[in-house]
């Protein structure tokens, strides 16, 4: 797969993001059209936006909203289906998994902040039988881009994945144990089929809540959502920016 071509410039991005808030401002940055006919099966809500920035063919996929109940399609399950069907279509070099997150402030971590991810984790998949605890977990090292990180200037830090927006005591429990500085609902689904169909991937987290804060999540979480998704279009597009003429081991 493309992923081998270390030695060569990186000539396809793959970005996968959730939430239709979070796609639209790197759609319009990067001048993106959506494609009707992707070759996604029929029916699926999956949406497809491409196009070509500098010499970077860009393909951006999310997974659309929910056929019931109109709502972003998000968490680990549809995740991992339009990451799975997108590798397999468009065979990209690299995979950006760019979206919002949770921070913890405990752990550095502000509102509008901007992270590049060193390790993902599940934090709500607990199989407590020897082995399959660690499967369960399914902690993964990131792409290295020691490069990019210091050229952008951005936060590191490890980020926890699991399918709930608020945090019980449990899953608490396994993010402080996952040494997480951030939380979503997408990046360690997203980095297991990455590495599972061999596709190096990095992960862009911006943060729109302090779960650790005085705030409700859920209200802190819809009055940034604009203004951070604004700051992680900007992250994303320099971010590219750096990526284009460089191998993979340029990173």
């Amino acid at each position: 797969m493309a992923a081998h071509g270390e030695k060569r410039p990186i000539s396809s991005i793959l970005i996968v993001i959730a939430m239709q808030t979070e796609a639209l401002p790197v759609v319009n940055q990067f001048q993106l059209v959506e494609n009707p006919h992707s070759s996604f099966p029929d029916g699926v809500p999956w949406v497809h936006y491409h196009g070509t920035y500098k010499d970077i063919i860009i393909n951006l996929v999310w997974p659309g909203k929910d056929l019931a109940l109109g709502v972003d399609s998000v968490g680990t399950v549809s995740a991992s289906l339009v990451t799975y069907a997108s590798i397999q279509a468009l065979q990209p070099d690299l995979i950006i998994n760019a979206g919002t997150a949770g921070g913890f402030k405990a752990k550095g971590a502000g509102i509008g902040d901007i992270f590049l991810v060193s390790h993902v984790a599940f934090h709500d998949r607990r199989i407590p039988i020897p082995v399959f605890d660690l499967y369960g977990v399914g902690s993964r090292q990131t792409f290295p881009t020691p490069n990019l990180l210091k050229a952008l200037n951005l936060k590191a830090g490890k980020l926890s994945t699991g399918d709930s927006l608020d945090m019980t005591p449990q899953d608490e429990a396994s993010i402080t144990a996952n040494d997480a500085t951030v939380k979503d609902m997408e990046g360690a689904a997203v980095a297991y089929v990455a590495d599972l169909l061999k596709v190096p991937a990095i992960f862009v987290k911006a943060v729109t809540d302090i779960v650790d804060g005085e705030k409700p999540t859920t209200e802190e979480f819809l009055q940034n959502l604009a203004a951070v998704t604004a700051a992680l279009d900007k992250a994303v597009a320099r971010i590219v920016d750096f990526i284009s003429g460089k191998c993979l081991s340029e990173l």
